[in-house]
């Protein structure tokens, strides 16, 4: 499965990245809003892991552009943030997420629920 992270964290980008290529995924990296747009536009991963604090246009607005957008809008967009409040899963689910990963990640689990929110047809 080929998928764009998007974290403007080097640590946290260097920790997704090695926990998804450990388990055979391809992954190609953003590191702000405008980049991953753009990134996904070019090569139509299977899933998208979207910080939401991002310079230059945030994930919440990057999301919103992908819906937009023929060739991205089935893209799965999962969102990655550290910002976990109650609420929170169904108001990114309302904003076009189709999935929620809090920060800390757990690093057991995570490759199973990016696979499994990945793998779940895209509701529009």
């Amino acid at each position: 499965m080929e998928i764009l992270v998007v974290e403007d964290n080097p640590s946290n980008l260097r920790l997704v990245r090695d926990l998804l290529e450990y388990r055979g995924h391809t992954v190609l990296e953003a590191t702000d809003g405008e980049q991953a747009v753009e990134m996904a536009r070019l090569h139509r991963p299977d899933a998208i892991l979207m910080d939401i604090k991002l310079p230059m246009l945030d994930g919440s607005e990057a999301v919103k552009l992908l819906r937009q957008h023929r060739e991205t809008k089935d893209i799965t967009v999962i969102a990655l943030t550290a910002s976990a409040m109650k609420g929170d899963e169904q108001r990114f689910l309302d904003q076009g997420f189709d999935g929620y990963i809090p920060k800390p990640i757990n690093t057991r689990k995570f490759c199973d629920t990016v696979e499994e929110y990945a793998r779940q047809p895209r509701k529009p």
